[in-house]
């Protein structure tokens, strides 16, 4: 009697070990999950901060190039005004689609492909892009960790018991799928 009192109090003692070592797995990924996408978040902060300048210069050049100029302002304004992953996952499309459009346009104009301060911006926003792609591409390696997790027996017993969600992964919009169009 003794010895199965034992037997079961292990036993227990091992699925509450367990129990808490899978929650803890669990909010720690989800926690990683957040903190990539406030890397995404920052360095697309840092990208819509570039756009107003870049605009301004091409204007002085570019004056009849007011369509693309507006939907690069457009779409800067919706992921500046974004709420949720969602919106500035949408937004952050829309703006890297309409930047394509605009430099694809600058190559028309040599006076503005010289132009220093148009090439600073022009480098710079290309260094931002490349970090916006390194950082899509861990938070989305987080995301897979995490639902992983999420998913796979037993850990999918605790998560459910705790409720834990499933994030959603950065995907390119079909904007984005689709190649730039540039009409003269």
């Amino acid at each position: 009697m003794k010895i199965a009192l034992i037997i079961i109090l292990v036993i227990v003692v091992l699925i509450v070990m367990y129990l808490i070592s899978t929650y803890n797995s669990l909010v720690g990924l989800r926690n990683k999950v957040k903190d990539q996408w406030s890397q995404i978040d920052v360095v697309l902060k840092n990208r819509n901060d570039l756009i107003p300048n870049l605009v301004e210069t091409v204007k002085g050049y570019a004056k009849h190039e007011k369509e693309t100029l507006d939907a690069v302002i457009n779409a800067r304004s919706k992921a500046a005004n974004a709420t949720s992953v969602e919106e500035e996952m949408k937004a952050a499309g829309e703006v890297t689609q309409a930047l394509g459009r605009l430099f694809a346009i600058a190559e028309s104009y040599p006076d503005l492909k010289a132009n220093t301060n148009f090439l600073d911006l022009q480098s710079k926003l290309n260094e931002v892009e490349e970090k916006i792609r390194f950082a899509r591409q861990f938070y989305n390696d987080t995301v897979l960790n995490y639902k992983n997790k999420l998913e796979m027996f037993p850990s999918n017993i605790v998560a459910n018991m705790f409720g834990f969600k499933p994030e959603a992964f950065f995907e390119a919009t079909e904007e984005e799928r689709k190649n730039v169009q540039v009409k003269f």
